[in-house]
């Protein structure tokens, strides 16, 4: 039987002190599946984010085990951590986040240069030149409209091949027809390169273009089809 590509095993993570002090994730176990396309979606307040951020390695456990492409990342250290998401695990962002005083091109080769490659600037082009920005390679982002710069922002998360892209809001900042296209390249890339896809949103028709939906709830997942997580 073939490994998932996520694995959350009775993951819980608790934020703050005293008063403050917040059961984020509770008790979470997940199967995501090579090449799934997975929306997790809930309330505010509910964990999605944080449990994207789990998937992600941004965000450490206190109880549970993660597996993310066949390696176990709980335990690992920030060097450690930070090499895996280089080598597996694509991020798209809802405010773009990308570095102002660098071109289109030179934030789409940042995350192929840090991994080694040879040849990280025609990389990047071509990466951007499959998002339809062939013409905005020297553009800075503050030269860039936000369906540009979430382009821009697709391409880098893209460009190392990750085996798992994670998405959270990526047209939360978008109107309805850029949004719309912004999502349909979300989709269409993962589906390309066979890449496992895990978006967090709050759009009910976003949602349902996923394989499967994970409600969540008061840090708990409430509900995920079976069939769709065997």
């Amino acid at each position: 039987m073939t490994e998932p590509a996520i694995r959350l095993s009775d993951v819980s993570l608790t934020l703050g002190q005293g008063a403050s002090k917040v059961d984020v994730l509770r008790a979470v176990d997940l199967d995501i599946a090579a090449g799934e396309a997975a929306g997790i979606v809930g309330p505010s307040g509910s964990g999605k984010t944080t449990l994207l951020m789990v998937l992600a390695g941004l965000e450490g456990v206190d109880r549970g085990t993660v597996r993310i492409a066949g390696e176990t990342i709980t335990g690992m250290s920030e060097d450690q951590m930070a090499a895996f998401r280089g080598r597996n695990v694509g991020i798209v962002f809802q405010s773009f986040h990308l570095i102002p005083n660098m071109t289109a091109l030179e934030n789409v080769a940042v995350p192929l240069e840090l991994a080694g490659s040879a040849d990280a600037f025609a990389l990047a082009e071509a990466e951007l030149a499959a998002v339809g920005l062939r013409d905005r390679i020297t553009h800075y982002p503050g030269e860039l409209s936000g369906g540009e710069q979430q382009r821009v922002a697709i391409a880098r998360a893209m460009a190392p091949s990750p085996r798992i892209l994670v998405a959270d809001e990526p047209t939360g900042n978008l109107d309805q027809e850029t949004g719309r296209q912004i999502a349909d390249l979300i989709f269409a890339k993962a589906r390309e390169r066979g890449t496992t896809l895990v978006l967090v949103t709050h759009d009910p028709a976003l949602a349902a273009r996923c394989d499967r939906q994970i409600s969540m709830r008061s840090g708990r997942i409430v509900s995920q089809p079976l069939e769709a997580a065997q």
